[in-house]
């Protein structure tokens, strides 16, 4: 399967040294990896939010959205504070990066330079609303949070509810 490359423009902010261009670790990556350009420290559960140096110009009918790098949260329990975050084709402003220190006992470093997100890009599709007095009958039906089963049930006690 090929992939088709999508014209982005973009703008390393003026007097960061520290911006680089979002690059893939590997050939055939969805990632794109961010890197901060100033340190910050983040505290057992603390979040500060880190600016890349990096704007795009996305074109109409696609977003790219931030996400963590797995990395970061499997070895020092660093996430994506709004996971996914999306970056809409109209917003022109630096890419920051909210991140999170999710371990309750040791403080996280960044250093300028660190790649600290990822960003993957998507077209999107403007929904056409139909308005209508009852949407039709699924599988699911309308069973919200745990209503498909999980932790402590087992497939014979679980009840769809519609």
């Amino acid at each position: 399967m090929s992939t088709r490359a999508v014209p982005v423009l973009i703008c390393m902010s003026d007097g960061t040294p520290n911006a680089a261009l979002p690059l893939t670790a590997h050939p055939g990556d969805a990632g794109l990896d961010l890197r901060a350009v100033a340190p910050a420290t983040l505290a057992p559960g603390a979040r500060a939010t880190i600016g890349t140096g990096v704007s795009l110009a996305l074109p109409h009918g696609y977003a790219a959205y931030v996400l963590p790098r797995s990395g970061l949260a499997a070895r020092h329990g660093i996430t994506v504070l709004n996971a996914p975050g999306t970056i809409d084709a109209g917003y022109r402003g630096e890419i920051a990066v909210t991140l999170l220190n999710t371990d309750t006992t040791h403080t996280f470093s960044v250093q300028a330079g660190d790649r600290i997100a990822q960003i993957v890009l998507h077209p999107v599709h403007t929904p056409s609303f139909t308005h209508v007095d009852r949407l039709p009958g699924s599988s699911r039906g309308s069973g919200g949070h745990g209503s498909t089963g999980g932790f402590g049930t087992t497939p014979s006690t679980h009840q769809s509810k519609d």
